[in-house]
């Protein structure tokens, strides 16, 4: 399997993951707004995430930004549990954004003039 097609299938599980937010989101739209509202972000992001497995070269930036945003959230959350200022049990969602941010720095598209290998 080639490096595009496995980063397509990766879009295409975070795309879901994220879009999957949307019943959180509306769940907690009145107990915990600010959470609502970030939720809203990821299922936004989401959208754009399966939109871009037409052509990935042509969306390095959004990749880009899903990958760094993603360890920027998990590095703040991992900071927050570990000082006891969120639940331990939010450390899940540290593991799973690290991984998204990890694998899609992995596997993002070459710049342009660059073959995927």
């Amino acid at each position: 399997m080639n490096r595009e097609v496995v980063l397509k299938i990766v879009l295409a599980l975070v795309g879901l993951l994220f879009i999957a937010l949307i019943y959180p989101m509306l769940v907690f739209v009145r107990q915990e707004p600010a959470m609502s509202m970030m939720f809203s972000l990821y299922v936004t992001l989401g959208i754009f995430l399966l939109l871009a497995i037409r052509n990935p070269s042509a969306n390095r930036g959004l990749i880009a930004f899903t990958a760094w945003s993603s360890l920027a959230h998990a590095a703040l959350m991992g900071t927050q549990a570990w000082l006891n200022m969120i639940a331990r049990g939010e450390l899940i969602g540290v593991v799973v954004l690290f991984i998204i941010g990890v694998a899609l720095i992995a596997l993002a598209p070459p710049r342009p003039g660059k073959n995927f290998r």
